[in-house]
């Protein structure tokens, strides 16, 4: 009798929802590229990562190459709740924020380790939560590599650039950094830039080492120059009103688990742009110039009125926290 009324009383428990399990949490991670790539391994581990801290209340379910969301359309599904986390590209950001340019801003630092003390900076960290009363959450900055300028001919000095043809994203500080040296920017799609340096329509482009020797475009550029002029990286945002609802522990889990995936993102590629310079030079199809510190200098001195005209919408302490960043 006693056995059974335990029974009777773990149904009506069951029945009404108590004593069991709450279903998990499920964070929908989407982004634009393959899991091979930097990114797609970062999101990989944050669910590794995640699920580990957070056993039965977190589900992360992660969606690679544009499954759900192309890359026109993930930050509206973002801001509509329809994922929980994206990466976008920072290139992305320009209506949420004027603050992003920065990373555009040529040769402002020195090397990819720059880039990093400047994003882990008070400064840097501020600009991760500038969006939310737009809605968007910033958990951190996921690298892609820093851009390399090329051409069919070798440009040491910024008067090298002058009167060339350059493909450049659609962005005005890229614009204004082809102008600043006698060059004549052309905004094209990254699909048409190999055919453009081929047929010369452009004379020269600027990428990091990754988009260089996968799209082949040291086949038809005779000198890549190692500037590490410029950057180009993403940053992983949630949805800001989904992140406020998280209970504290939870935050505090995925938080963790945002750092460590990031860390393990970052280190996949900078290992991967070492390899891919290495196979453009092993290729033996274009020359890979070093660039000495005076014309490095020289290069700097050129875009300081870049750095002047948009330093009104990016902010001057952004500019001298990142250029104290460079050690």
């Amino acid at each position: 009798m006693a056995l059974k009324l335990k029974l009777v009383a773990a149904g009506v428990l069951l029945a009404f929802g108590l004593g069991a399990q709450a279903a998990p949490i499920i964070i929908k991670y989407s982004h634009v590229v393959a899991d091979v790539t930097p990114k797609g391994q970062a999101a990989l581990k944050f669910k590794e990562l995640a699920e580990k801290k957070l056993p039965g209340k977190v589900e992360v379910q992660v969606f690679p190459n544009s499954q759900l969301f192309g890359d026109g359309k993930e930050m509206e599904a973002l801001l509509l709740g329809d994922v929980q986390i994206v990466a976008p590209s920072l290139a992305k950001f320009g209506k949420y924020t004027d603050q992003i340019q920065i990373f555009d801003l040529p040769f402002l630092f020195d090397d990819i380790q720059a880039v990093d003390r400047f994003q882990s900076s008070p400064e840097g960290q501020s600009m991760l939560n500038s969006m939310e009363k737009k809605g968007i959450k910033g958990f951190g900055y996921l690298h892609n590599g820093m851009k390399q300028l090329s051409a069919n001919k070798q440009l040491s000095l910024p008067g090298d650039a002058k009167g060339l043809k350059f493909r450049i994203q659609a962005s005005d500080v890229l614009d204004a950094q082809f102008h600043a040296v006698g060059g004549n920017p052309q905004k094209l799609s990254f699909a048409e830039v190999y055919q453009a340096l081929q047929t010369g329509v452009v004379d020269g482009t600027e990428n990091p080492w990754s988009n260089i020797y996968s799209k082949k475009f040291h086949e038809v550029q005779k000198y890549i120059m190692d500037s590490n002029h410029g950057v180009l990286d993403y940053m992983v945002i949630g949805n800001a009103k989904w992140w406020a609802g998280l209970p504290p522990d939870v935050q505090k889990g995925l938080s963790e688990a945002m750092v460590e995936s990031i860390k393990f993102g970052n280190k996949v590629a900078f290992d991967e742009d070492l390899a891919f310079r290495q196979k453009v030079i092993d290729d033996k199809k274009a020359i890979v110039v070093p660039m000495t510190k005076e014309q490095l200098a020289a290069w700097r001195t050129a875009m300081q009125p870049v750095w002047k005209k948009f330093e009104g919408e990016i902010g001057k302490n952004l500019i001298d926290a990142a250029l104290r960043a460079n050690k």
